[in-house]
């Protein structure tokens, strides 16, 4: 059986999205203590696969998983899962939602519920937690223990609702997070391998970094993608660490490396940027297929070639 990295411990956004990817009977699951170790685990041979969180409709990318892919040993992403994001305010029996005045919270899952908390908790204190479910399992065991529950150095704690049960802690408010469509998106980590075949709907990944910073740098390596129909579904900036001003650009592109129109892109960005690193293409979880332009199919792409070849052969038309 394959073994599975993850963000723990149980009960997790990370678990529930390494469920869509694999049963408990079918995989062999190692919670880790931070998405680095996870993707770590993976590179050092300790774990097949690391399903981590790469992108959420609140916060953006998740910029360790974007940093932890940059750089290293290559890994490729596999596929990916889409899970909604809901929290529950949770306490050991006994607490009242008037008593609450530090709340244990990923610092993501702070960021979903910050207006619901400024509504109904205005004075609570943020208490940074490692994973969504961690201080789920620091409060049921101090709830064991009287004298431990007295010196938690937090009262409440944000958690997906999966983990109230896992805990057997009390709900205090549910459905807390501020937007009621948020969405988390997961990767599946790997060593690199064969491509997936191409699906007709898939995203192809990469880090770029400019050439040196002159004028329009970022506009011709856009232009890559833009003359040949390939379109952006997300592109951020990371900085590369070395020196200040210098960035690399994390990017999702609509498209596999088989097609024609990605690997002209691939091509060109490999002739004007000093460091490309391809990071895999992969099914979409929405399976929404790209629109293709006019003029940057397979075909037309293959059309041109061969009329090219005519014109060298000495053929004008």
């Amino acid at each position: 059986m394959l073994r599975y990295a993850y963000l723990g411990p149980a009960g997790t956004f990370t678990e529930e999205a390494l469920r869509q990817v694999a049963s408990p009977d079918e995989a062999v699951y190692l919670p880790q203590t931070d998405v680095g170790s996870a993707i770590a685990a993976v590179r050092a041979g300790g774990a097949d696969r690391a399903v981590v969180a790469i992108e959420s409709t609140a916060e953006g990318g998740v910029t360790a998983t974007l940093d932890s892919l940059a750089t290293g040993s290559p890994l490729v992403l596999l596929r990916e899962v889409l899970v909604p994001v809901q929290f529950t305010l949770v306490g050991p029996p006994g607490t009242r939602l008037a008593d609450v005045r530090r709340v244990a919270a990923h610092p993501h899952a702070w960021v979903q519920c910050r207006r619901w908390l400024a509504a109904h908790l205005p004075g609570a204190v943020h208490v940074p937690a490692t994973s969504n479910t961690a201080p789920a399992a620091l409060l049921a065991e101090a709830a064991a223990d009287p004298a431990a529950l007295r010196s938690s150095t937090f009262d409440a704690a944000l958690v997906p609702p999966a983990a109230v049960g896992t805990y057997a802690l009390v709900p205090l408010a549910e459905r807390v997070a501020d937007n009621p469509s948020a969405l988390t998106r997961f990767v599946v980590v790997g060593p690199p391998g064969p491509v997936p075949p191409p699906t007709g709907a898939d995203k192809t990944t990469l880090v770029v970094h400019l050439p040196d910073n002159e004028a329009g740098a970022l506009l011709a390596m856009l232009e890559q993608f833009a003359v040949r129909g390939v379109n952006l579904s997300r592109i951020e900036s990371r900085p590369i660490g070395d020196a200040l001003g210098r960035y690399s650009f994390s990017i999702d592109a609509e498209g596999h490396v088989t097609d024609e129109r990605m690997g002209e892109v691939l091509m060109g960005l490999h002739r004007r940027c000093p460091y490309v690193r391809f990071l895999g293409s992969y099914p979409r979880a929405d399976a929404v297929a790209p629109q293709v332009q006019v003029g940057t199919a397979d075909a037309d792409f293959v059309e041109a070639r061969a009329w090219l070849e005519r014109l060298r052969g000495g053929d004008p038309g």
